[in-house]
């Protein structure tokens, strides 16, 4: 029991081991998102010879470098970054020239403690860290959520997927809407998933040119669909499935037969979090 003299003392570890990383990460310099600075970031784990190249970062967005995600890697810190660079990138209303990053290597019996959930405790009592709570970090959330209305302050609502970029990976000529399909998948900076169909094996597509967009060849593939089918670009990924009088609350642009379809995207009330917020496991695009 407390009294004027006395009370009693409870220690706790966690809170210092956040404090202690989030002192070594305010000593680091935010450098630019890139591809060659995450390459430096291999080059530098083999010369030091790391024994685990997981760990924690911080992202910073914008000229004033507000810290907007901290996550975790456990595979090497440059591949989940690099997946953050492509996805990014592949976004309107944002340029990855506007990103910067800090990181730490943290060793792995450490990881135990889960040092991300410690920065995120710390960051969010400060008002920091938005993008932790607004689902930038999530996967795929599968065909069960396509009809989510998200909340205006969702990472897909304030940056959507741009279908003005080129997709990586095309050659141009005639080929199957199988083999097409799958390059669109692999050559997007964000998820494209679509029902597979022995149809589009018999189908062939002459492809134009290798620097078609996203927009573009969604466009031609339509075309070549049966009537039933539909290309749906939501906020944050696409989908292409048998469902032509399906209309999703986060759609913005449809793709049926040889019609384009621009849609307004519904959304719910901003707050400070979001049902989807919180995934630090490594992205799906």
């Amino acid at each position: 029991m407390a009294g004027q003299f006395s009370d009693q003392f409870r220690l706790s570890i966690t809170r210092a081991l956040g404090d202690q990383l989030a002192e070594a990460l305010d000593k680091l310099t935010p450098a630019p998102l890139t591809q060659a600075n995450l390459d430096e970031l291999d080059e530098r784990a083999k010369v030091e010879k790391l024994q685990s190249r997981s760990g924690v970062y911080q992202l910073h967005h914008g000229p004033d470098r507000k810290l907007v995600y901290v996550g975790k890697a456990d595979k090497p810190l440059s591949s989940r970054l690099g997946n953050h660079l492509r996805k990014i990138s592949g976004r309107r209303n944002i340029s990855i020239d506007e990103m910067t990053f800090k990181c730490l290597y943290v060793a792995e019996d450490f990881s135990a403690v889960a040092p991300e959930k410690l920065l995120i405790k710390k960051y969010k009592a400060s008002g920091h860290i938005p993008w932790n709570a607004n689902g930038f970090g999530n996967k795929d959330p599968g065909r069960n959520r396509d009809r989510t209305v998200l909340k205006a302050n969702h990472f897909d609502m304030l940056f959507p997927i741009d279908l003005g970029r080129a997709v990586e990976g095309l050659t141009p000529g005639e080929q199957s809407l199988f083999d097409l399909l799958q390059r669109i998948k692999q050559g997007l900076p964000y998820n494209f998933r679509y029902m597979e169909s022995a149809h589009f094996k018999k189908v062939a597509i002459a492809l134009p040119d290798s620097d078609i967009t996203a927009d573009g060849v969604f466009e031609l593939v339509a075309k070549a669909l049966p009537d039933s089918w539909q290309i749906s670009a939501l906020m944050g990924y696409t989908i292409m499935y048998d469902d032509r009088h399906t209309d999703y609350a986060s759609a913005w642009r449809y793709y049926r037969g040889d019609e384009v379809l621009e849609a307004q995207p519904a959304a719910k009330a901003a707050d400070d979090a979001d049902e989807d917020s919180e995934d630090d496991e490594d992205d799906e695009l």
